[in-house]
């Protein structure tokens, strides 16, 4: 039976840890799972990128603090030939100031030993608002609102 956070949809080891961790919002459980050169590469936004396990510390203190009925949800996950662990996941929860948030996508944990070493993440806020899948496509190709690829 699947828990209601998916987190037994991971491997027993420590990227299921962390995500156990932080639903408890133990952090320093979370951090015990981080290499400290852990790499935490953003591709879509790559001047976010970071090294070292004080900046996950610092990042998730921020977001237990900021937004105190956060919970992660782990929607599935596979592990590679290579070790790697890809998880679909998200999370949500309100501010201080009442401000609901969301976010989804998809984090690539390299594990070393017993520890996550890196992730490439590509986790992004949901948004509700930003049009059908024809608007995006028009922004993307800059085609304006006539709707027509050229």
């Amino acid at each position: 039976m699947d828990t209601p956070n998916g987190v037994d949809r991971l491997p027993d080891g420590p990227v299921r840890r962390i995500f156990n961790a932080a639903g408890q919002h133990n952090l320093d459980a979370m951090m015990a799972e981080f290499a400290d050169d852990y790499v935490n590469t953003t591709p879509n936004h790559p001047s976010r990128s970071f090294t070292g396990s004080a900046q996950v510390r610092s990042n998730w203190s921020a977001l237990f603090a900021g937004i105190p009925d956060l919970s992660v949800e782990v929607s599935d996950a596979a592990t590679g030939t290579d070790g790697k662990v890809w998880v679909e996941w998200g999370s949500h929860g309100t501010r201080r100031d009442g401000t609901a948030v969301e976010q989804a996508g998809v984090g690539i944990f390299s594990l070393r030993g017993n520890q996550v070493a890196a992730v490439r993440f590509y986790l992004e806020p949901v948004d509700q608002d930003a049009g059908d899948v024809n608007a995006a496509v028009r922004a993307i190709a800059g085609t304006g609102s006539e709707g027509a690829l050229r």
